[in-house]
């Protein structure tokens, strides 16, 4: 039954009053006798006849032309209203520049619903942002028993790990438990996946992972460019460039590289240098110091070698090359002696030139990357070498042990050493 009355009845129920108005006392009586013999309301008959008397000049008042236009322009008021609030609602996650998931949409939805908006035009305001989805998409979605994507299954699970493995929490001291992220939610989209496929995740795509972390606001750390630390020592005499630009060894002890960089701290400048086994990119020893004396490139060293010789791995005589740029530090006459005084062979890139030099460059790079301009291994500022030497031990802990390296086929270094040593001490086969 239409719920509108035609308007040929209101018409005529117009004309018999008119018609009929002079034989009642009032237009009310003569509207109620009207409404009677037409099966409408009575109240309904009197304010159509007195419409009509506006609309024809008779009364003061809006006509029906004015009335409408009023009431259309309501309706655009209150859905201009509701479409600014879907729309600011919205923003959090079309902020980004692209799709969100599927099921971050259809949540989006329930909560403007539960709030009274309409479902078409939560969906109308969506792909007017260019966020394409229908209203019956949304009702398919909540039909019972609806089979759910493989994909959107994966994507969800791999969000999860992702979050797990990014994210830590913790109890400060207050009783408040604090999210921080972790060591591993520096990793790009390719590390990221070779980890979860390392870990809880053998089967997880490069596509997941890539969807997981734009969901989740994570991006690779990235590199700034470095400033220049080494100054050559214009009497010095320098050793020659035994690698020439060849960072790979054999094996363990074979060739060192080492440089230094600083850090900015509120006690002023902190310097820290490291020794790095080329053959797993391994951090062997590191020594920070406020200042750039022979001894910061000194105690790295005689580390390296006590630490080496400590796992049961001590470096051979003639074997290993000491590899460093063209420092004052590296060409002073201490190391000079202390090398050769370990049979250890040095080896100095040219003036000026950072290829030389590349793998230490890269690994300073990781280290300001990954540890100083961060918080992951230290909170808040560096107010003292102290700060620096806490992060710094927190980062290459990580860095040895559980850092996925992609030169290595994306394995830690020590494991990497670990493995080498293993495949040349293999059990005898009984016979």
């Amino acid at each position: 039954m239409p719920k509108k009355i035609d308007q040929e009845l209101k018409a005529r129920a117009v004309r018999l009053v008119n018609d009929h108005q002079g034989e009642y006392p009032s237009l009310s009586a003569a509207a109620a006798v009207v409404a009677k013999q037409l099966g409408v309301g009575k109240e309904s008959v009197r304010r159509w006849v007195l419409q009509a008397q506006i609309d024809g000049g008779q009364r003061a008042g809006a006509t029906s032309e004015e009335l409408a236009e009023i009431k259309a322009l309501k309706a655009e008021n209150r859905r201009l209203r509701e479409d600014v609030e879907i729309l600011r609602r919205a923003t959090n996650f079309l902020r980004r520049g692209t799709r969100p998931p599927q099921p971050l949409i259809m949540g989006f939805i329930d909560t403007m619903r539960a709030e009274g908006h309409a479902v078409e035009s939560i969906c109308r305001v969506l792909r007017e942002q260019g966020c394409q989805i229908a209203a019956r998409t949304y009702r398919n979605w909540k039909q019972a028993g609806r089979l759910v994507a493989a994909r959107t299954v994966t994507d969800a699970h791999v969000v999860d790990a992702v979050r797990d493995i990014a994210w830590t929490t913790k109890v400060d001291t207050g009783g408040v438990v604090v999210r921080k992220l972790s060591p591993e939610g520096l990793y790009g989209r390719r590390k990221m996946t070779a980890y979860l496929r390392r870990t809880t995740a053998p089967d997880a795509s490069a596509g997941s992972v890539d969807r997981a972390m734009r969901t989740l606001g994570l991006s690779g750390v990235r590199r700034d460019k470095g400033v220049r630390t080494t100054i050559p020592a214009k009497d010095g005499t320098r050793a020659g460039d035994l690698l020439d630009r060849d960072f790979s060894a054999a094996a363990p002890n074979r060739t060192w590289v080492t440089d230094f960089t600083y850090v900015r701290t509120w006690a002023g400048f902190t310097y820290v240098a490291f020794i790095v086994d080329v053959y797993a990119q391994r951090i062997v020893a590191w020594h920070a110091a406020t200042t750039k004396q022979t001894d910061l490139v000194m105690i790295p060293l005689r580390m390296a070698l006590w630490q080496r010789d400590r796992e049961g791995h001590p470096t051979e005589p003639g074997e290993l090359i000491h590899h460093s740029d063209a420092g004052s530090q590296y060409t002073s006459v201490r190391l000079t002696e202390h090398l050769a005084l370990e049979e250890i062979r040095p080896s100095i890139g040219s003036v000026g030139d950072a290829y030389d030099n590349a793998l230490m460059e890269s690994i300073n790079g990781l280290y300001k990357a990954e540890c100083i301009r961060t918080t992951v291994f230290h909170d808040g500022p560096y107010k003292t070498i102290a700060d620096v030497e806490y992060a710094t031990a927190g980062w290459v802990d990580w860095y040895n042990n559980r850092r996925l390296h992609s030169t290595l086929g994306n394995i830690p270094p020590v494991e990497y050493e670990q493995a080498h040593y293993a495949a040349l001490n293999r059990e005898p086969h009984p016979v």
